[in-house]
């Protein structure tokens, strides 16, 4: 059964969905995310993927009030991302109730630092961040491309001990297309013990069904639940 893990992203404190990582293209979903968290516990979600987008600009964490008060309202087991890089973006980010992070940003550009996290916390608190465009790592808020590839630095990092890797899909993310559903069945047949989390372009229930049937792990969805292309009934009778 694929993981269903809805997506919370912040600006201002608020819920709110970009089209393809572009600031510019932001729309303002939710003036309480507490609020938006509850709902979906309230349907059988159990897990939720917070993105601090304030601190993805900023290079470090600031939505971290929003994040303690979903995780102290609700019993969700919330993985954290956006900003973080430092250790003291780490302790700020568990201390306010964050189960586990999610750094992208830093694991290509201060690899040593991204490591020493796998090795102080566990590979089950440190989730890989891939985000790719033609196969290639962006970074940055996805401003910028760079010449990593994707499978490479995929596999490096399992090797290192990270089991988790959340991939998102650049071109698709906010866009409601549908998934890149054959680049994860070609991640998977490179890296068949992976938990791979697929992002971007889901745009209905059945989205989500084909990438079940591609045996990916787990999904993360939001702009297709908040534009009402997957209704909060559809996901209580799946997760059912």
């Amino acid at each position: 059964m694929i993981e269903i893990i809805p997506a919370i992203d912040i600006i201002d404190g608020k819920c709110v969905r970009l089209s393809q990582g572009d600031y510019g293209q932001k729309k303002v979903y939710n003036e309480n995310p507490t609020e938006v968290a509850k709902m979906f516990e309230g349907v059988g979600v159990r897990r939720l993927h917070l993105v601090d987008l304030d601190g993805a600009k900023a290079q470090h964490i600031v939505n971290y009030k929003v994040l303690e008060s979903i995780a102290t309202s609700t019993s969700l087991v919330v993985d954290f991302g956006g900003g973080l890089k430092s250790d003291e973006d780490l302790r700020i980010a568990f201390e306010c109730g964050a189960s586990m992070v999610t750094g992208g940003s830093i694991a290509v550009k201060n690899p040593e630092v991204f490591r020493s996290w796998i090795d102080k916390f566990g590979s089950e608190k440190i989730i890989l961040g891939a985000d790719v465009k033609d196969e290639k790592i962006a970074v940055g808020g996805w401003l910028e491309t760079t010449k990593a590839e994707l499978l490479p630095f995929v596999k490096d990092y399992r090797q290192a001990g990270i089991d988790k890797v959340i991939c998102t899909d650049i071109s698709k993310d906010g866009m409601l297309q549908g998934p890149s559903v054959e680049l994860y069945e070609k991640i998977l047949a490179e890296i068949p013990d992976l938990y791979l989390i697929a992002s971007g372009g889901v745009s209905s229930m059945a989205d989500i069904e084909r990438l079940q049937e591609a045996n990916v792990p787990a999904v993360i969805t939001g702009k297709a639940i908040y534009e009402g292309k997957i209704k909060m009934e559809d996901l209580a009778k799946f997760l059912a």
